[in-house]
């Protein structure tokens, strides 16, 4: 019998692959989750700049118009307030304690679970102990109870869904140098006689640092979730600052007669959410470098 002769690679076949289809996948992902996020966040910057009205000037002639209203694009609240101003200053506030919190949470996150993984022993199990901790309290129930005990200020309620946040990268960043340990170039620059946060610091850690910043970026929208469900319950910034869970909960009483002063700063919420998240899973799923590998090459 002869030899079967080698399949053919083609340009076609190697386009229809399951790695090509995911790459094209991961770039619709952040292309897409870039525009949505760009959408919420690009006006948000702007606010100040923007020719919009006094978010907290009151018109009680023009309380609660629909949208497409001359002066009001997206309507007025129960005190003639405009709305399309006071979702774009309370977004400013609520990205603000949201970035603050990912900031603090992706630092104390990394920091903590690279100890936890290089070093291991005692330093590892009082680490994740804590993870274990943070995880088993009710976490909503905790933010409420922190906040009453220390204010609602802008760098409490950041700090507090930044404790919240922490575990997540913690436990990806241990889990990953746990691996990266066990590598050759780790034992050679031990051999070579490296001190072992040195050989962490400027080997081991950029190696994971890709991915644990990929679920940082992730946690910002679940940051604004919890920064606007604090808001919404009386707990969040208070005023003169105009979050939009405080909109969303000034507005639910008229959620039947006045349907926008809900819907639409939900729908600011959803679409942030949503390209976020996005932009992660592409980043992750196409493998994009933060930062140029080290130490493994």
């Amino acid at each position: 019998m002869s030899a079967l002769a080698p399949t053919a690679i083609t340009p076609r076949l190697i386009h229809r692959s399951g790695a090509a289809r995911r790459s094209r996948s991961a770039r619709v992902k952040i292309v897409v989750g870039a525009v949505l996020t760009a959408l919420v966040l690009v006006p948000v910057a702007l606010a100040r700049v923007l020719p919009i009205q006094d978010p907290d000037a009151q018109t009680l002639a023009l309380r609660l118009v629909g949208p497409g209203t001359p002066g009001h694009l997206l309507g007025t609240d129960q005190l003639g307030r405009d709305l399309l101003a006071r979702i774009l200053y309370g977004g400013q506030v609520s990205l603000l304690v949201g970035v603050l919190a990912v900031v603090v949470s992706g630092f104390v996150g990394i920091a903590l679970g690279s100890l936890a993984g290089f070093y291991g022993g005692k330093v590892d199990a009082v680490i994740s102990r804590l993870i274990e901790a943070q995880l088993s309290l009710p976490l909503l129930m905790m933010l409420l109870l922190v906040v009453a005990l220390f204010g609602t200020s802008i760098p409490v309620i950041a700090l507090v869904i930044a404790i919240a946040n922490w575990p997540e990268p913690a436990r990806l960043t241990r889990s990953m140098v746990l691996v990266e340990r066990e590598k050759p170039y780790v034992a050679a620059a031990r051999v070579l006689g490296l001190h072992r946060i040195g050989i962490l610091l400027r080997h081991v850690l950029p190696n994971v640092i890709n991915q644990a910043i990929v679920v940082v970026l992730l946690l910002l929208a679940q940051a604004v979730l919890l920064e606007s469900a604090l808001s919404f319950l009386g707990a969040g910034p208070q005023r003169p600052f105009a979050t939009w869970g405080r909109i969303i909960s000034d507005g639910q009483d008229f959620i039947t007669t006045a349907w926008w002063v809900v819907t639409i700063p939900g729908l600011f919420i959803a679409v942030l959410v949503i390209g976020v998240n996005l932009f992660g899973d592409g980043i992750r799923d196409g493998g994009f470098s933060v930062f140029r590998l080290r130490g493994s090459k």
